[in-house]
């Protein structure tokens, strides 16, 4: 990019490093923000910098968070009786917004995967079980996500939870609303059968 101004270059390419951001649309962003007001283009520039500086883990679910205790731990109306269990911190954000869920939650930043030397104790699965040792917990939900590793990792947990007496929950898996059962894989069509419902 030889004939582009070095810092319209620099943006452009610090843009392509961004997941599902590709040349076209790194370059259609770096020019959106020339385009805009410095005052626009400064906030962007604040919130990012905000993001990093602010930012931490929840001591209790290990969630995002700008305090030390996250919003929803820190929410009394909840139902601090069941836990949801997620890999990530934005896998949080798909569960709330089905408005169904008033647990709480608890991340655990990855999952199990030998291969690339990642074991339980990698992951905050110690700090869970001191969360559910307390005896009020009643029920977790497994939310992982529907692949090999994390299924692996639902099993795990499951495995050692259930002695703990607390009832295992997890997604149920399925076809999504609209999809046609001729392009279903086979995974996702054997749990649609197996976590069929009543009519």
């Amino acid at each position: 990019m030889g004939y582009v101004a070095e810092p319209i270059a620099r943006l452009i390419e610090e843009f392509n490093k961004l997941p599902g951001i590709g040349p076209k649309s790194a370059q259609r962003l770096t020019y959106h923000l020339l385009r805009n007001s410095d005052q626009e283009a400064r906030a962007l520039a604040e919130a990012i910098l905000a993001l990093k500086e602010k930012v931490r883990l929840c001591s209790r679910c290990f969630n995002s968070t700008d305090s030390d205790i996250c919003r929803v731990c820190q929410d009394r109306e909840r139902d601090h009786t069941k836990i949801c269990i997620v890999e990530r911190p934005s896998d949080v954000i798909p569960l709330e917004h089905t408005g169904k869920y008033s647990g709480v939650y608890h991340v655990l930043h990855g999952t199990i995967n030998p291969a690339q030397g990642v074991g339980p104790d990698d992951l905050k699965i110690e700090p869970l079980l001191t969360r559910l040792r307390d005896g009020s917990v009643t029920e977790v939900i497994i939310a992982t996500n529907p692949n090999v590793e994390s299924e692996t990792m639902a099993m795990y947990l499951q495995r050692i939870i259930a002695p703990l007496g607390i009832r295992v929950t997890r997604l149920a898996r399925g076809l999504p609303f609209g999809a046609e059962l001729e392009y279903a894989d086979d995974l996702t069509l054997g749990q649609a059968l197996e976590n069929r419902q009543e009519f």
